[in-house]
């Protein structure tokens, strides 16, 4: 049995950006997760929009949607595409973990998934940089891919944890 290869090498290990030329173009969506933990003091400011910085929340969402359009530029091998759509959404999951969760939506020949998680990252770490002055212990994560669909290798859903 042939175990998966890492496509981002040649075959004498350089790196190198993955030849999608011969790929149809297809509706590609991924969806992403990641959280930030910290004092419930820090999230009910956030919440109460009490933060000098402004309203953390939506500044975290137009930074997890501007991220996705410079993934390509983060990312050293991902194509650069021409995004359908992003969507970001933070919400309180208990009284010290706030939840992202981005959805990136491409008609192309490769996968959405690294703009996903970008936008997710991106959005938990202007959190932290909007509440640092109230809360230096905050912690970014776990971050992960929860779907994705379209291409060769079909429709992905994580597992639960």
């Amino acid at each position: 049995m042939n175990a998966p290869q890492l496509t981002h090498f040649d075959d004498q290990g350089g790196s190198r950006m993955v030849d999608v030329a011969g790929k149809d173009v297809s509706l590609r969506m991924a969806r992403a997760e990641s959280h930030v933990r910290m004092q419930p003091a820090t999230l009910s400011l956030i919440l109460n929009k009490q933060l000098a910085k402004g309203d953390v929340l939506e500044v975290a969402r137009l930074a997890g949607i501007m991220a996705t359009k410079r993934t390509a530029d983060l990312i050293p091998l991902c194509h650069p595409l021409g995004l359908d759509g992003v969507t970001v959404a933070l919400a309180p999951v208990d009284d010290r973990t706030l939840r992202i969760e981005a959805t990136a939506t491409v008609h192309g020949r490769t996968g959405v998934e690294m703009e996903a998680l970008t936008a997710v990252t991106v959005a938990g770490l202007t959190v932290y940089d909007m509440c640092k002055a109230v809360d230096r212990a905050m912690v970014l994560g776990p971050t992960r891919l929860l779907e994705k669909q379209g291409g060769r290798s079909g429709h992905f859903v994580a597992p639960a944890v």
